[in-house]
């Protein structure tokens, strides 16, 4: 398992700064914001990504990918995160992209995976249902009709879910609440009748819906995967994302942290510059090697989706501890940046703010740091 980017990799993330500096700067996000863009993020930018190739990353030769390996979107979110910059290569690509191209039929990958990578169409993965993620929560009913099923309930926090083309919806087709068993994917496409999208408010003005299923029904076409055993496959999608998003909060993380710097080495106080008082290098040290140690997790995390010498539960494990690893580090970064920068560090003047807040979503996003410790605990149990 290799910690480090190779040279492909270190080409990848050199064409990401330059790009997204040029055309995708935090003062970008900040415009999208202030001109409460519908989308959260720019389409002119996504199609530019569609033609740099990242959409097709991820994804094997024979469904019209590069065959790169999911190791390869590692740079792409860290400059993301660097640079704040919005786009569906998260929802569309890495999670329902995955989804599809680990449990799809040949007819549903036919379809959907190369508009999915030209760009031409967007999916958004719906699985959450209260403030909280856990798929294993999921109440919403997917009952057995004479030529397919029908959808009853709601989904919070679908991450681009203000208008994507369709939508991969995890239903109960059997057990209760909290069951493994039981679990499924459908694909219902936006304007079914019965379903309706309303979007939602996040601190960091990005794009997100809550769904709404009024008796939705749905073909038996609409199955992805495994009936009543949808959940591995989920898993497994969700684990890509979520080691993607510990990518991007590292970025952001780091971003932050050398900005925090500066202003230390630039801010005089008392005659010197109030990076020289030794409590202030001491915090600023702490930070470092907090990031320094979630750099490491989050690279494990990244060489773990591709390590087919890993079983399942190994490549869960490894993802959990980055997504957990690089959330308690931003944590950390975002709570001193803005104390370090004194009173404007809760000011809208500075990207301080910015950074806080979506470092904050993107915390909770796919499970918090406490989902996630918990679930690295009950994995090392069980391997134990």
């Amino acid at each position: 398992m290799s910690l480090i980017f190779n040279q492909e990799q270190r080409l990848l993330a050199d064409t990401a700064r330059e790009f997204l500096a040029a055309r995708s700067p935090v003062a970008a996000q900040r415009r999208l914001r202030d001109e409460r863009a519908p989308l959260g993020f720019d389409p002119a930018l996504w199609s530019e990504m569609v033609e740099l190739g990242w959409s097709a990353i991820p994804f094997p030769e024979d469904c019209g990918g590069l065959d790169f390996g999911c190791q390869s979107l590692g740079p792409l979110f860290e400059q993301i995160g660097r640079n704040l910059s919005a786009s569906p290569l998260l929802s569309s690509v890495v999670l329902a992209g995955s989804l599809l191209q680990l449990a799809g039929s040949a007819e549903q990958q036919a379809r959907w995976l190369p508009a999915l990578i030209a760009g031409d169409k967007r999916l958004a993965l719906a699985i959450d249902e209260s403030g909280r993620h856990d798929p294993l929560a999921t109440a919403l009913r997917a009952e057995r009709t004479e030529g397919g099923w029908r959808l009853s309930g709601a989904k919070l926090f679908v991450v681009d879910g203000v208008q994507a083309d369709a939508y991969l919806v995890l239903a109960r087709t059997a057990g209760e609440r909290g069951d493994a068993h039981g679990l499924s994917l459908l694909l219902v496409e936006a304007g079914a009748p019965g379903l309706t999208v309303a979007p939602a408010a996040l601190i960091d003005s990005r794009n997100c819906a809550r769904l709404r299923f009024d008796g939705v029904t749905l073909g038996a076409e609409a199955l992805v995967g495994e009936l009543d055993n949808g959940l591995p496959a989920l898993e497994a999608a969700l684990d890509r994302g979520r080691v993607c998003l510990a990518a991007e909060l590292l970025g952001a993380a780091e971003t932050l942290f050398a900005t925090t710097l500066d202003y230390l080495k630039t801010r005089v106080q008392f005659d010197q510059p109030i990076g020289s008082f030794q409590a202030l290098q001491h915090r600023a040290a702490r930070l470092y090697v907090e990031l320094a140690l979630a750099r490491s997790a989050v690279m494990a995390g990244l060489a773990a989706l591709d390590d087919a010498s890993l079983d399942a539960a190994e490549r869960a494990r490894l993802a959990s501890l980055a997504k957990w690893k690089a959330g308690i580090a931003a944590d950390k970064v975002s709570n001193e940046a803005v104390q370090m920068h004194g009173g404007i560090g809760v000011t809208d003047e500075l990207d301080v703010g910015l950074y806080l807040k979506r470092i904050r979503v993107a915390q909770a996003c796919l499970g918090d740091s406490d989902y996630h410790c918990q679930r690295y605990g009950a994995l090392s149990d069980a391997q134990a």
